[in-house]
């Protein structure tokens, strides 16, 4: 295992990819368009099947009340992945390895036990809601989920980052469906009032499912894995220097589209309890069945192939960053460009972690909703001790120099954020030790 390194790695002070065009403006979209991928993907891949059912049932059981909590996200994802874009810039390494070189053997294995652990559970609910959509499509999930697990398998064995990362920015893409259905289903922005967006439903107040629902939120929208995936995305992708402001964009683009998307699912789940008559929320595939017999097939159809659509995208993201980070700190050849027998062990962890969740997946009468949703919480509990490795690292001005450490801004930003979920975390345990401390 190599030692701590305390000067900053040699890096070339060049873009990536050098391209020469007549104008100016249109080598700018090119050289965007180059570092364009790792901020929509790993922002829009949390968007997974946890973040279905959690938004959903989020609108389902509260309506437009709990916008708020995404607008009050949308800035603190963009600044907790501008820094790590930054870190994975700057270093030309991945998150496990610099908490491993930083601050020693201990707490490197320590975070990337917990990375692991919280990402199992998170593969699990993928295949949740792999197993929940394909059962309302009258498919057998004995079938479709193996499949779903052998496909996912071979979008990262062919050896190429490009390819890789072009079929997930598709399947990203492809989440604008969830902005179409929520105005097919009736939504208008003149139901968007200071009274539909205020923090709890009228005559409601503070009850311990609507703290669980916080939470959930918070956990599934920044995810202790966003952080080593991008930033061994960004080292993967061998992004340079005059990158960084490219990175930023992509990265300010992915938060936007994954905010907006979220708050869609969450007007999904709304319209389907105010268009349903007497439906009561369960799970996302059922409300698609249940929206189905009222809007038609097209629209149940849809539904179901975008939870399996989220389930996808959730099971290549979050297998990566485990592959990734359990490579690095064993010090194993990474990367999506190294064919599987010069990386075996890269690809053997991304391999074995998707196969057992799936297999965890199809024990019978499983709890699935539960599973995803305990999943959601676990990691908004988790997330703040990532986030402080995260904090710590980008004020080593040792490491980064001037350029790249954290501004003072920076650091009250980031501190304010990381107080504010350890909160969370102490209010989820409070309920969990004193229910009756909270309204029924």
């Amino acid at each position: 295992m190599e030692e701590k390194s305390n000067k900053i790695p040699d890096r070339v002070d060049q873009p990536s990819t050098v391209i020469r065009t007549r104008y100016r403006w249109m080598q700018k979209i090119m050289l965007f368009l180059v570092v364009f991928g790792p901020g929509l993907i790993v922002m829009e891949a949390d968007n997974d099947a946890g973040a279905v059912s959690t938004y959903t049932q989020a609108g389902a059981q509260y309506g437009l009340h709990m916008l708020w909590v995404l607008l009050l996200l949308l800035p603190i994802t963009y600044f907790s992945q501008e820094m790590v874009a930054r870190l994975g810039i700057a270093t030309g390494k991945g998150h496990a390895t610099m908490i491993y070189r930083r601050f020693g053997k201990w707490w490197g294995r320590f975070s990337v036990f917990d990375l692991q652990l919280l990402n199992f559970l998170t593969l699990v609910t993928e295949f949740a809601g792999i197993n929940l959509a394909t059962s309302q499509m009258k498919l057998s999930p004995d079938i479709t989920v193996p499949l779903v697990a052998v496909g996912t398998i071979i979008m990262v064995l062919t050896a190429s980052y490009r390819r890789w990362e072009s079929i997930t920015v598709f399947l990203c893409l492809l989440d604008i469906a969830w902005i179409i259905y929520a105005i097919r289903l009736g939504f208008s922005f003149e139901k968007i009032t200071p009274a539909a967006i205020s923090f709890f439903p009228s005559g409601q107040g503070i009850t311990s499912s609507y703290i669980f629902l916080v939470i959930a939120v918070v956990g599934t929208t920044i995810a202790p894995w966003q952080l080593f995936f991008q930033q061994s995305c960004v080292a993967d992708k061998r992004l340079r220097f005059s990158d960084l402001g490219y990175a930023r964009l992509d990265t300010m683009i992915g938060a936007i589209f994954t905010i907006i998307v979220a708050g869609c699912m969450m007007i999904v789940g709304y319209m389907a309890v105010h268009s349903a008559i007497g439906y009561v929320y369960k799970n996302p595939a059922q409300m698609a069945t249940s929206l189905g017999a009222y809007f038609g097939t097209i629209v149940k159809s849809g539904l179901l192939l975008l939870i399996c659509n989220a389930s996808i995208l959730g099971i290549t993201a979050v297998s990566l960053s485990s592959a990734w980070a359990y490579a690095e700190v064993m010090n194993w050849p990474t990367g999506l460009e190294l064919k599987p027998k010069q990386a075996i062990g890269f690809y053997l962890i991304y391999i074995l972690g998707v196969l057992a969740a799936a297999g965890l997946v199809l024990i019978p009468k499983a709890p699935l909703q539960l599973i995803i949703m305990t999943v959601q919480v676990l990691a908004g509990i988790m997330l703040p001790s990532s986030m402080i490795f995260l904090q710590l690292l980008l004020n080593d001005r040792e490491l980064l120099g001037n350029e790249f450490v954290n501004r003072p801004w920076n650091n009250w930003i980031n501190w304010t954020i990381i107080i504010g979920l350890f909160a969370l975390s102490i209010i989820l345990a409070v309920q969990v030790v004193l229910p009756q401390l909270f309204s029924s």
